[in-house]
This record gives structure tokens, sequence and C-alpha cells, in this order.
């Protein structure tokens, strides 16, 4: 046909030249598609009889055998002429089977056929269609004696669980015109085969492992020269020519090469295949600007580069030479610059066929420009994950054929213009996560009768606010909307109510501070799958005879709704109500009634009572969260491994006795949170099977017994342990080092004893502070004593590097190994018993905001390197034994309370009243001292009269009893000692008598 019709074009028999693109391309697609009519031979009309050959039908049945058909696919495999059978078609006028077709119609489970492809296939003899498609042949391989149906002109094995190597024997289907063995678990030792299939039209070989061949799978395939559709998705490859000696298939249509990984430029002799009607090359690791030959690319009309990672610079603007481009998309790419040039450059083309634009996930920039109004047909814009800002363009109310338009997640700071109410065929529009401004008035919707689907916020609050009459009737009916931080009340706006076909709601910050329409609720609840009403001010009851059969997700949170708790459906997954007035009891019957709940959050109402033990046999559990209520009672003691509870948060109540031993067996608990209640006992030793705990708070209770050393031996995953104000006793357990993630260690207000473990060193959270790595989030608060003061941390609390050992019975000295906590926020060791000197590299803590060392006994001067922690807010060394000059400089120039230092006698200097020995002079100047500065001067002049008058009393120690007590130890010494002494004594006797009478005489001869 391609012949005749090259043939005819260049003739003078009439035929007219064929020069538009679009048009050649509709006959070669008829080209394309008519070898199927090659394969299908006339079909007579069903009212002749046609029956089949008997040798055929007991091949049938031989192969009907082997196969296993869990639904019955082949029921209709009976009686006496198989040309009636289901998925079998005979030839009207030999009665020879040309078809056999038992692709799976279902593609569902249980639906495949699977068991043994029988070999009784080569008595079809003329059997030219072959379809096994989406079935299930559970990893077999595929059968070598297919390459014996020599009659084949259609082969289809695509998702059917072969395995293995793909046989070269399908080399000798010399009649093949299409192909199809798409698959995960094939792959192939060489494509030489390829060459015996010269007719082959369509090549589908995706999922095919293809890495083993290297860059030679192009050689083969260049074998086909009558190829017009390549299918080569996932098939792991990872070169790709970029200069072949010639490209044969001259006639393909449609390239897919998408989910591979070449990682190199895009090889300029795929713009030279000028009959492409699609390429795909997504998902792969393609780099450097697009190439200038894509222009050779006349009839594109399908192109799609998305998720090349390593594409890179502006998009060119070349591209708008493809005038005939229906689709394009370049999404997840890293395409930078604007757009305007890329824009500009299809000015030029005299239609516009552009259809769908997918510019997704760049980083683009810049203004939306008004050229965007040129593509008249454009129904699919698609913007979003890029870095655009300003304004709208008022020229979008020109794309009359639009009906979806994405600009979420970027930079845009401007308004919206009221063209946007022109786009009468527009259905989706997605507007989130972006800084709009202005106001939305009833023109802005003025014609969007299609509208389904909604979604706006500003990330600047109250930026954005809707003006519209009270009364005022929308024109279009909303399946989905989305407004948050924008200013939608106070009342609760007619516009709104009027949407009573909504599936998802959310009205996030809206500013409304009205009563929920009861008739809007009702109506709703029918179809509403998402209810998301949160942070308003939204007060009354609810209806309590709502059912929402379809609901999953209701999140009515942080409002002013009051009476019983609200419970609705049993469909609903995630419930949020935290942050209202709610009151009374927790339903006994929940688990009844919401049997599908996994998460719900009831913090901080007004709940009491005890919780019901049919709460916790809901096995679906991931999130129970009631803290900061009055609930009252005993923990229930009905967990099973069954449930996936991961957070368990009742903190801040009046729960009472023991904690469970039951509920070690929550083996996935994330969190457990029972701070501020009223709890006794010790901790049960099961807990140790909770191995992936995140959180353990159980601080404000009345806990006791030793703190266990399976904490640190089975909880490697813990990151925050918080045990404060409880009774705990016993020694700080070594095993707690073993705790590499921990960032949060809270022991205070306990009765510990004992050292404080150097072995703390290895906590590497607090050295490299990598915790955030392996952060689990849930929005859980926490009082943390920092800064001087109790402070509550939420969002902020995997940033919050802690360790507070205080108001304990602790001794002995402060491991220096505590100064490689270079990411320490709170160092808290006051109001313990522990002795030594300060250690004198913890000058390191170089991000320490508080360092409280009050009320121990601690010796020493202050080390100089302390003055070196500029991030310090709170310091407190007070009572204490410390000596010598309190250092200056840095931050500790601003921490100039007294207060700080009082209770320790012997410190001197500012900000205390005591002046150091030295620090004044006879004519009233300070000495300064050659070698630094006069602070310093004073500094090292004071600290050497300090020591010298501290080392008094010990120096007199050691001379006396160095000698006294040698002398009372050894008797020899001893006599030695005192016949010395005698001795000495006489002669100082005999020198003092002869003194005597010499000054006697002197004094006799001057009188005379």
């Amino acid at each position: 046909m391609l012949r005749f019709l090259k043939t005819n074009m260049h003739s003078n028999s009439g035929f007219i030249p064929i020069r538009h693109p679009t048009m050649l391309f509709l006959l070669l697609w008829l080209f394309g598609s008519s070898y199927l009519d090659t394969i299908k031979p006339c079909l007579c009309s069903q009212d002749l009889n046609v029956k089949c050959i008997k040798a055929e039908r007991d091949a049938l049945l031989t192969i009907k055998d082997g196969l296993t058909d869990p639904s019955g696919r082949l029921s209709s495999w009976v009686g006496g002429d198989c040309c009636k059978w289901r998925g079998v078609r005979c030839d009207n006028g030999t009665g020879h089977v040309f078809k056999l077709n038992l692709r799976n119609p279902f593609d569902e489970m249980g639906s495949e056929l699977g068991g043994e492809v029988n070999s009784s296939l080569l008595r079809l003899k003329f059997l030219n269609y072959l379809d096994l498609s989406l079935n299930d042949f559970g990893g077999t391989q595929i059968p070598k004696f297919l390459g014996l149906l020599h009659n084949l002109r259609y082969l289809n094995l695509s998702s059917s669980s072969f395995s293995g190597e793909l046989p070269p024997h399908l080399g000798n289907l010399s009649h093949l015109l299409y192909l199809d063995l798409q698959g995960e678990e094939l792959h192939v030792e060489n494509l030489r085969w390829l060459s015996g299939l010269p007719s082959l039209k369509h090549l589908n070989m995706g999922g095919v492992n293809l890495s083993r061949i290297g860059a030679d799978w192009l050689h083969a395939v260049n074998m086909l020269p009558s190829l017009v559709e390549l299918h080569l998705s996932q098939c792991e490859l990872q070169s790709i020519p970029l200069s072949p000696p010639l490209v044969n298939f001259t006639s393909l249509l449609v390239l897919n090469m998408s989910s591979n990984s070449f990682n190199s430029s895009i090889p300029h002799w795929l713009f030279n295949l000028t009959t492409l009607t699609k390429l795909d090359l997504s998902f792969n690791s393609f780099h450097g600007v697009i190439p200038g030959e894509i222009v050779n690319l006349i009839f594109l009309q399908d192109l799609d580069l998305s998720f090349n990672i390593n594409i890179e610079g502006p998009i060119p603007r070349f591209l708008g030479n493809l005038c005939n481009l229906e689709f394009l998309d370049l999404s997840g790419n890293n395409l930078s610059g604007m757009i305007n040039e890329f824009l500009d450059g299809f000015s030029s083309c005299p239609n516009h066929s552009l259809v769908s634009l997918n510019l997704f996930d760049n980083q683009l920039v810049g203004n939306l420009p008004d050229s965007l109004s040129i593509f008249e047909n454009l129904r699919y814009l698609y913007l979003e994950s890029n870095s655009f800002w300003g304004s709208i363009p008022s020229s979008i109310g020109n794309l009359s054929s639009l009906q979806e338009l994405w600009l979420s997640y970027n930079q845009m700071n401007g308004t919206i213009p009221q063209s946007i109410g022109q786009l009468s065929k527009l259905d989706t529009l997605y507007l989130h996560s972006n800084s709009w401004e202005g106001v939305l008035t009833e023109a802005h919707f003025l014609n969007l009768t299609r509208l389904e689907t909604f979604w706006m916020d500003t990330t600047l609050k109250k930026s954005l606010s809707f003006n519209m009459s009270y009364g005022w009737i929308p024109p279009f009916r909303l399946k989905s909307i989305q407004l948050e931080n924008c200013q939608v009340g106070p009342k609760f706006p007619v516009w709104i109510q009027s949407q009573t076909e909504l599936e998802y709601t959310i009205l996030r910050s809206a500013g409304i501070a009205d009563i929920v329409p009861g008739d809007w609720i009702s109506k709703l609840s029918s179809q509403v799958i998402v209810l998301d009403l949160s942070n308003n001010k939204i007060k009354g009851k609810l209806p309590d005879s709502l059912r929402f059969p379809k609901a999953t997700f209701i999140e009515l949170s942080s409002n002013l709704l009051e009476g019983p708790l609200p419970l609705w459906s049993s469909s609903v997954v995630e419930l949020f109500l935290e942050k209202n007035l709610f009151s009374g009891p927790i339903p006994s019957n929940l688990g009844e009634i919401m049997p599908n709940l996994e998460v719900l959050y009831l913090s901080q109402n007004f709940l009491n009572g005890s919780i019901p033990q049919s709460t916790f046999k809901i096995n679906s559990w991931r999130i129970f969260a009631a803290r900061d209520n009055q609930l009252s009672g005993t923990l229930p003691d009905i967990w099973t491994t069954n449930q996936a509870m991961g957070v368990l948060d009742l903190a801040n109540n009046s729960l009472h006795g023991a904690i469970p031993k039951s509920m070690g067996n929550l083996l996935g608990l994330a969190f457990l949170i029972l701070s501020d209640n009223h709890l006794e006992g010790e901790l049960p030793s099961s807990l140790q099977n909770c191995e992936g705990l995140n959180r353990l708070d159980l601080g404000g209770n009345n806990l006791s017994g030793n703190i266990p050393s399976w904490i640190g031996d089975k909880l490697s995953s813990l990151m925050i342990l918080r045990l404060r104000s409880n009774k705990f006793s016993g020694v700080v357990p070594s095993q707690l080092c073993h705790l590499s993630l921990l960032h949060l260690l809270d022991v205070a207000q306990n009765n510990l004893t004992g050292f404080i473990p150097k072995c703390f060193g290895n906590l590497t959270s607090l050295v490299y502070g990598n915790s955030t790595n392996n952060f689990l989030y849930y929005g859980e608060e926490m009082m943390i004593v920092t800064k001087g003061t109790q402070l509550e941390y939420s969002s902020t609390l995997e940033y919050v590097y802690c360790i507070d050992l205080s108001q304990n019975h602790l001794m002995g000295d402060i491991p220096r190994e505590i100064a490689n906590f270079s990411a320490l926020g709170t160092l808290n060791l006051s109001m313990n018993h522990l002795t030594g000197s300060i250690p004198q590299n913890i000058g390191n803590l170089r991000w320490l905001e508080t360092l409280d060392l009050s009320n121990n006994s601690l010796t020493g001067p202050i080390p100089q390197s302390i003055s070196a922690l500029t991030s310090l807010v709170h310091f407190k060394l007070s009572h204490n034994n410390l000596v010598g000059r309190i250092p200056s400089g840095n931050q500790l120039q601003t921490l100039n309370d007294p207060s700080i230092y009082e209770g320790n006698p012997f410190l001197c200097g500012a900000p205390l009243p005591t002046e150091c020995p030295g620090d004044d002079t006879s004519d009233g100047q300070t000495p300064t001292d050659s070698a630094g500065t006069e602070e310093d001067g004073h500094d090292k002049k004071d600290s050497e009269m300090l020591w010298f008058y501290v080392s008094i009393g010990p120096g007199f120690d050691v001379g006396f009893w160095g000698v006294c007590g040698t002398l009372l130890v050894k008797k020899t010494w001893r006599h030695a000692y005192f016949q010395f002494v005698d001795d000495i004594k006489d002669w100082i006797v005999l020198m003092i008598a002869l003194k005597v009478v010499a000054f006697r005489r002197k004094i006799g001869l001057e009188q005379n």
C-alpha cells in the first residue's frame, strides 16, 4: 500500500500529492493498522453452518486439559462444533482454526488461566493469531515450540507471568506482524533472532531485562525495517548509541523507551525519525539541553520527556517549531529559566494544535506570559511545582477550550484576574500552595458552569478574601473544594451551602464563626468522603443522627463545638475532634459503631469517666490520643498482639493504677505517652517487647523501682526518654549509653543515686545532632524545663537536645565526655551531690543554651572556656564551692545577675560585689601584665595569690607529718634524732655561755 501511495503521488494518474502532515499521518496510521486485517480472514455470516475439523477439536481439548481454569472461562468448550467455542475462530471456507484468543478479559485476580501450554498447539497448522495475555502461568518459561507455528502473524504473551530467557526460536516466525512479550521476569542473552522477523510491525518488550546485551539492542532492532511501534520501557537499558551508522526503521510511529537508565544526552538520530507520532523518553537520566534537531520531527503529535532528571537548562525555543504537537510533556526535569521564548516560538505556527502542556516539577521562574493565550485548543495546562511568581495574566480568559488548570506549589504572589470566569469548559482549578492576595468576587466564577474541583489557599493568612453577596448561588456544582487561609466567613456562606454534591470538603482556617448549617451537613452526609472544617470558630452542637456512609476522613478540630462526642459512621477511618468543648464520657459502644477506626484524636476537650474496655477491641488502631481531658480509672488491660497501635497518648488525665503488662503486646508501638497522671508501681518488663518505641514519656506519675536496664538493651530506636517527677531509685543504668538515637533524656526529680555514667559519650545523636534523620512525627505536646522555665514543645520537638538529671542524689565527678555533646542545647545537673571540678573542655558545647550546675559541691575555678558558649541564655552555678575569678567575655557579659554565682564564697569578680585580690594598686591604677591584657594580668596574679594561700595548709600538713610521722614509726631514727637534738642543745648552751663571758669582759674593760 505504501509503495502504491509513493508511486502515484508523483504520477499523472490523477492522484493529488499529499503534503499535509496530518493527512499523511492518518494514511500511515491506516496502513499501520491494516496488518491486523491481514490476520483476520473474512468472517462469513454466523448463519453459515461451519463445522470444525475433528483433529483440531481434539487438539483444543488436550490444550484445555493442560490448563487450570478457576473461573470457568473455558466452560463453553463442549460439544462437537469447536468453532462456536469461546475464543476460537474458524475459517468459514475450510473450517480450520485460525484464531485462538485466551486473553483474560477481566484482568483481575482469580480469573487467570494457568497450568501448562500444551504442544498440541502445533496441530493447529493454520493458526495465525494466538493471544495468551493477562494470565498466570506461574513463572514457567515461554514454550520453545511456539517457534514452530510458522503461520503466526499475531502473538501476544504479555503480563502472563512467564519467566526466564526469551526463546530465540521465536525468530523462526517469519510472517509475524505483531509480537507482545511484555513481562517483569523475562530476560534475553541476545536479540539476533529479531532479524528473522522482517515483517514485524509491532514489538513490545516492556519489562524484559535487556541489560545483558548492552548497546547491541539498537543494532538488532535496526534490522526491522517495517516496524511501526516499538515499546522498550523498563528494560534496564543503560546505554544508547549516539551515532548509529544508519537507522532503518523509518516507518516508526511510536517509540517508547521510558523508565530505563540512559545517562547521556538525547541522541541526534532520534530526530531523524520523521514519521514518529509518539516519543516517550520519560523516567530516564538524559541530560543536556534538548537537541535542536528535534525540529525534524515535523509529524510528531505526542512528545513525552518527563522525569529525565538530568535534563538541564532553559526550555529551547525551537520546540515551538513543532506546529503539529498535540501533547507536550517535559515534566519532572531540571528545566530552568522563563518560558517566554519557548511560547513565543509557537507564534509563527499557522495552527496551534497543542492540547496538553505539562511542565510540572521543574525550576521555571518568572511571570506567566500573555502569550499563553495563543493556544486556543489547549485543554490541559500543568504548571505546578515550579517557582513562577506574580499574577495570572488576564489573557487566560482566551483559552476557551481549557478544562484543567494546575498552578499549585509555586510562588504566585499576585492576584487572580476576573477573566478566569470566562473559561466555560473549566472543570478542574488547582491554585493552592501559593501566596495569593486580593479579593475574589462573583465575576471570577461567572461562567464556570462545569467547574467540579476548586482548590485555593494562600500562605499569607487572610490576604485573600471572598466577597460575594450573601445569597449568591454559583453556576457550578462542585464535587471537591479546598479553601485554606482564605477569609470566607464570618458567616457560613450560602454559595458553599448550595454545594450539596461535595465529596471532598475542606474549609480550613476560613474565618468562619458561625453554626454549621444542619441541613447542609445532612445533604452532604450521603456522598461526602472527606470533611475538614478545622481551625475556625464554628460553634454549637452537631447533629447526632448523621451516618456518612462513604466518609473516611473527618476533621473538626480547633473549633468551639460542644455536647457529647459525635460518632457517626462505620466507614470513618480517621476522626479528629481535639481542641473543642466536647464533654461527657467516651461512648462504651465506640468499637461497635466505628469498627474501621484507625486514628482518633480527642485531646483537649472536657471528656470524663473511664476509658471503656471495648474501645481497644478495635484491632485496626494506629493512633489513639485523648490527652488533656478529665479521664479517670485504670488503663484497660486487654491489649493483644493483633493490634497495630503506633501511638497511645493519654497524658494529663487522672488515670491511676499500674501500667498493664499486656501493653507489651503492642509490638508496633512507637509513642507511649502517659505523663501527668497518677500511675504507680514498676515499669512492666513486657514493655521491652515494644522494640520500635520512639518516645517513652511517663513523667509526672508515682512510678517506682529502678530504671530498667532493658530500656537501653532492647529499645534501640528510642529518641526521647522522659521519666521526670516520679519515685525511681537506684543508679542511672549504663545501658542507656546504647541508645545512639537518644536526643532527649529527662529523669529529673527522682531518687536516683550513684555516678553519672562516663559512657554517656556514646549517645552519638547528642554529638552529631542526627536524630531528625530517623524522626517519626506525631503532633504531641511535651513540657520541657529549659532556659530557666517550663516550655511546651510540639512540632519543634525533634530539634530539642536535652539532658536533665537534676534533683536527684547523684554523686562523683561530671564526666568530661559530656563536653563532646556539641549538639546539646540543655544540660541540667543541679540539686545533686556532684563533686570535683567543672570539665575544662565544657566550652565545646557550642549550641548550649541552658547550663545549670547549681546546688552541688563542685570545687575549683570556673573554666575560662565557658566564655565560648555564645548561645547561652540561662546559666546557673550557685551554691557550690567554686573559687577564683569569674570568667568574662562574649555571652557571659550579658549574664550579669549575681544570683548565678551566689553561695560560692571563694568566687570573686563581676557580677559579684566581691573584688579579687590585686584588683586595686596603691596609685589607684590597675596593674597590667606585659604578656596580655590588663584583665588577663589581674586574672593571672589573683589566681596565683589565691593558690598560694590555699596551698599553705596542705604544705604545713605535708611537712609536719613527713618528719613527725617518720620519727613515730622508725625507732632508730627517733633515737638518732633526739641524740642530735641533745648535741645541738649542748652546743647552743656552750656558745651562749661563751658569748656572755666575752660580753662581760668587754663591759668591764670599757668601765675601767
